[in-house]
């Protein structure tokens, strides 16, 4: 059984992330972060973005409103980083706190600097196999994580456990694609699928995105197939000084035995998707100066 280990995966794109930041003309690529409120999960991930950024020579701009701030007003503050020259690429870190719309916030960012890759007009262009647009950053990661580990899709059967828009359906639309490393047969499983376990054990590349701690176990997966791991749950371990573990989607212990190659949790998906995130962000960069 073969890891595949997402920090080294990592490493190795931010290594070449900052030698193409470094040698680019003019300034360089700015990131808009916008965090609205203090959650603990929110606050981590933007330091972690912030810290990437500057690893690669990315400018980053850290944008704190009140938790009060009104629908309007935070529409308003996208509009002007909209109108920003200077700034390439806008992330608003999700959730918002409530009553705030996240997914018309979201579609309220240009498309040209949606580096998360939620806007409509980016997920349309995945369909379309439009490479000027931008992957939103998980399905990106797992992407680069298959062709990295050698995992062809031509010809595999691709199993995808969820259907979101933030992971499932664009993974799904991503192994799809005429385009080397995809051209796979793919099958999308979901809350409303009859015999999921009967699905999962037919796919040669298995993707877990569902949110559901360890629901993938052994006798799920077909022998050999490759495993990614998209999911991150909080579990209760006393053990631990926090009180809870990180898991993912899948039954590591039990799948390991099967699987011919999977992503742990932590240190799979997720490094991948703060890599991806400053590569759409340098994309925005190049394509603002042309």
């Amino acid at each position: 059984m073969q890891l595949i280990d997402g920090n080294a995966i990592a490493a190795s794109i931010i290594a070449e992330l900052k030698s193409q930041v470094a040698a680019l003309p003019g300034r360089k690529p700015c990131l808009a972060l916008v965090r609205v409120g203090e959650d603990p999960a929110s606050v981590s991930y933007v330091k972690k973005k912030e810290k990437t950024a500057a690893e690669i020579g990315i400018e980053s701009r850290i944008i704190l409103p009140p938790v009060t701030i009104s629908q309007a007003e935070l529409e308003k503050l996208i509009d002007d980083l909209n109108a920003d020259p200077g700034v390439d690429g806008i992330l608003v870190q999700s959730p918002l706190p409530k009553p705030l719309e996240e997914l018309a916030v979201f579609r309220r960012i240009a498309a040209h600097k949606d580096v998360d890759g939620f806007h409509t007009l980016n997920l349309g262009k995945i369909a379309q196999e439009d490479d000027s647009g931008f992957v939103a950053c998980t399905p990106a990661g797992v992407m680069e994580l298959l062709a990295r580990s050698g995992t062809d899709l031509k010809g595999k059967h691709v199993v995808v456990l969820g259907r979101s828009l933030i992971v499932g359906k664009p993974v799904a639309l991503l192994a799809l694609q005429k385009k080397a490393g995809a051209n796979g047969t793919v099958t999308v499983c979901h809350s409303g699928t009859a015999d999921v376990a009967a699905l999962t054990r037919q796919a040669d590349v298995l993707i877990a995105a569902i949110g559901r701690a360890e629901f993938v176990k052994g006798h799920m997966v077909k022998p050999g197939a490759v495993v990614i791991d998209v999911g991150i749950n909080r579990v209760a371990d006393a053990s631990k000084k926090t009180g809870y573990k990180l898991v993912g989607d899948v039954d590591f212990a039990a799948v390991s035995q099967v699987a011919s190659k999977i992503t742990p949790v932590p240190g799979g998906v997720g490094p991948m998707t703060v890599c991806m995130l400053m590569q759409n962000t340098l994309k925005a960069r190049r394509l603002a100066a042309a």
